[in-house]
């Protein structure tokens, strides 16, 4: 357990470095699971760049799994639902995202998950291009590190319902391509990454912010040309970039 939140500290640092641009001040979050009834959340407010470990709070799977199937909860009533799921009550309140964080490391080989505010991917989720951005590839790094497509989820609430929509969103990408995604982008907010590794997840999220800046570029420049579905599938079936996935621990 220790070295897992050791991890996770190590991974919140690298993900608030101020020169990338992905999180400032409080915002942002970053989890991993610890057991099969717990996992560890950044706690409301603190900051990724400076974390400490009394800023993570351990959070019981089963008090915020069920929350997933509830409807009409007012806000008093999920801050204390989120409250009550502290492994310890001398620990500090969960993020509010805990909601969908508790969900997603329950997905296979999900260990940990990164959300942050990335500028330039910002930039393109709050235009009328942010669908098409999640949803297609550029080149093949992309492919290697981002997967094959993002889960795309509309504007939503922070909070229960975003964690209930991005359910919904998971759960059809499943059953579109029969495996979990590595990146969610949420339409004027930011993005999620998971991986089995705090590596995984911050090379996902630093490819989905080059990739943004790419993009931002060819949309200056007429387009972007994205590539095909075939030479998508063809890339990520290839055992030389199986090869690079299992070397770069992603």
């Amino acid at each position: 357990m220790e070295q897992k939140i050791a991890a996770l500290m190590d991974l919140s640092h690298e993900l608030g470095r101020e020169e990338r641009d992905l999180a400032i001040l409080g915002e942002g979050n970053t989890s991993t699971r610890l057991d099969a009834d717990t996992f560890a959340v950044k706690a409301s407010g603190s900051s990724l760049s400076t974390l400490r470990k009394e800023d993570i709070t351990r959070c019981r799977l089963d008090a915020l799994l069920p929350l997933l199937e509830k409807e009409g909860m007012s806000d008093a009533a999920i801050d204390q639902a989120l409250l009550d799921a502290r492994v310890d009550a001398n620990e500090k309140k969960p993020s509010v995202e805990a909601l969908f964080h508790a969900y997603l490391l329950t997905l296979p080989d999900v260990e940990f998950v990164g959300h942050t505010h990335a500028v330039t991917v910002n930039q393109i989720l709050c235009s009328p291009r942010a669908r098409e951005f999640a949803e297609n590839r550029l080149f093949p790094d992309e492919i290697v590190c981002c997967g094959v497509a993002s889960v795309f989820i509309p504007y939503t609430d922070p909070g229960l319902k975003l964690a209930q929509a991005i359910h919904k969103g998971v759960q059809e990408f499943i059953r579109t391509y029969e495996h979990r995604p590595t990146v969610i982008h949420l339409e004027n907010h930011g993005l999620i990454t998971l991986g089995k590794t705090p590596q995984a997840v911050l090379a996902a999220m630093l490819m989905s912010e080059k990739t943004a800046r790419i993009w931002v570029g060819a949309a200056l420049l007429g387009g972007p040309r994205f590539l095909s579905r075939e030479q998508v599938a063809r890339i990520s079936g290839r055992p030389d970039e199986h090869h690079r996935r299992r070397v770069l621990g992603l």
